[in-house]
């Protein structure tokens, strides 16, 4: 597998928030998705050039035998509204804890303490239990319900948590609630979406699966730490958030066969590609995993797992950018992304697609 770019020799400790910034006009970002999904645009970045396509296009980029590992993690709503008292309590949902508490971001959350109840607005049932306040102003809170009434008291109560960027000044609409999911999702517990399976639909897999391309999922349940900014001049100073994932021993075996036959494995996120990173031995085999993954993948990183990338253009001064220079090199990505931008992609999460060789 190919090392990826390394900025001019640069190393990662010497890398700063301003060798990841690109000028990204406020009307290239996508409010809404494509429709029908797979008619989004798709630029196909590799190492002789840039080609507009569609994602339509790309069973022709893929060869019999390639191995398409997507993430089927389903968002659930994790904006919830709490009372204590008279206060209004704004909570984020991250994700569960070892300990059985959730941690979550609360708004006007200053005055919370451990052992308040905070009535949960819209779910008679629900409750929560303050039971820490974390450094990063992260609370952990522990509810009355458990398991698959608490996702159904969550989804009664609860809002997804669009990305800032989405202008919905009066919250998700109703089409959110079916436009924020992907084909693939399956498996609840994600705040955020893993936008690049956004443009799959039951078409597009038919023609990759006649196109002689194997398919398997992994789940990595998405976190908020996806929305927060790098707040770090130096890179390496930047602390990723865990989140939880898994890989089945049958799709570990799946990925390894296919691999050692000859196929390539293509990833469909970042997400996807983040876990099979983190679950693969430096001899290219991947391991079944379940667990927590702060992987942060910088300029220098050897990618073992992943030969292909398709993931949507993501912002300035974002881990993400980093990762997809990492993947193909900082001043290719920077070049693709002023193309981009100058012939009228769509950016983001409602964005349209990339697709991306090793740098």
């Amino acid at each position: 597998m190919t090392e990826g770019g390394t900025i001019e020799n640069t190393p990662a400790s010497d890398l700063t928030l301003a060798d990841f910034d690109y000028h990204l006009p406020p009307d290239r970002i996508a409010h809404e998705p494509a429709r029908p999904r797979d008619s989004a645009r798709m630029l196909h970045i590799r190492d002789d050039g840039l080609s507009d396509l569609t994602i339509r296009d790309l069973p022709s980029l893929l060869h019999p035998g390639d191995i398409l590992v997507a993430n089927d993690t389903r968002v659930f709503p994790a904006q919830l509204q709490a009372r204590r008292g008279t206060a209004r309590i704004g909570l984020t949902l991250d994700r569960p804890r070892p300990d059985g508490a959730w941690k979550a971001l609360a708004r006007n959350g200053r005055r919370v303490r451990a052992g308040d109840i905070l009535t949960i607005e819209g779910a008679e049932t629900l409750t929560a239990t303050v039971i820490d306040k974390a450094e990063d102003g992260s609370i952990g809170v522990a509810f009355n319900l458990d398991g698959e009434p608490l996702m159904q008291a969550f989804g009664q109560a609860g809002a997804l948590a669009l990305p800032p960027y989405i202008h919905r000044p009066d919250g998700p609409t109703l089409a959110d609630a079916t436009d924020y999911q992907t084909v693939f999702a399956q498996r609840q517990g994600a705040v955020a979406a893993p936008t690049a399976g956004l443009h799959f639909t039951p078409a597009l897999l038919a023609d990759l699966d006649a196109a002689g391309v194997k398919r398997a999922t992994v789940t990595l349940h998405v976190g908020i730490g996806t929305f927060l900014p790098v707040r770090v001049d130096r890179v390496t100073d930047h602390k990723m958030h865990p989140e939880r994932g898994e890989i089945t021993a049958e799709t570990a075996a799946a990925i390894n066969h296919a691999r050692r036959n000859g196929g390539r494995v293509i990833a469909v996120g970042t997400t996807s590609l983040r876990l099979l990173e983190s679950a693969t031995g430096a001899d290219g085999t991947v391991q079944p995993f379940l667990g927590e993954t702060a992987l942060f993948i910088l300029p220098g990183y050897r990618f073992k797992a992943v030969d292909r990338l398709v993931t949507n253009f993501h912002l300035p001064k974002s881990t993400l950018l980093m990762l997809v220079s990492a993947f193909s090199g900082r001043e290719r990505m920077l070049t693709a992304y002023a193309h981009a931008v100058q012939a009228g992609y769509r950016f983001h999460s409602y964005g349209d697609a990339c697709f991306l060789a090793p740098g």
